[in-house]
């Protein structure tokens, strides 16, 4: 691998390493996902195998850019969403209630979330 290859894999590892912990689905983590593609010398598909070095390399730095983006939250400072997207006349707490409800899932006991589950099933108005 060249130098610009091993270059695009550490920046990859430099992504995975500041990607954050997914609490709501602890058991299926993307850093896991991406280290296992890193230990094999590629995160590129295994479709990429026929390609020629140069553009596996393009591909693995286009890969590390993107997953900066992501981590850096790049898009949301460029893309900002207006107040009309976040607070629809419909029901403006929304998109509060559903950061609340992510925040505290995964901390609920089992009977919680069975009892949130049954509420959610039958709503009784």
């Amino acid at each position: 691998m060249s130098g610009a290859g091993r270059r695009a894999l550490t920046e990859i590892r430099r992504a995975v390493e500041r990607w954050p912990h997914d609490a709501l689905r602890p058991d299926c983590q993307l850093q896991t996902v991406l280290a296992k593609r890193l230990e094999a010398g590629s995160i590129a598909p295994a479709s990429a195998a026929s390609q020629s070095a140069g553009a596996r390399e393009d591909a693995e730095r286009k890969q590390a850019n993107a997953l900066f983006a992501l981590v850096e939250n790049r898009y949301i400072t460029r893309h900002r969403l207006s107040d009309r997207m976040m607070k629809p006349k419909f029901n403006p707490t929304y998109y509060e209630d559903l950061l609340a409800e992510i925040e505290e899932a995964p901390n609920r006991s089992w009977t919680a979330r069975i009892s949130k589950k049954l509420r959610g099933m039958f709503r009784l108005k």
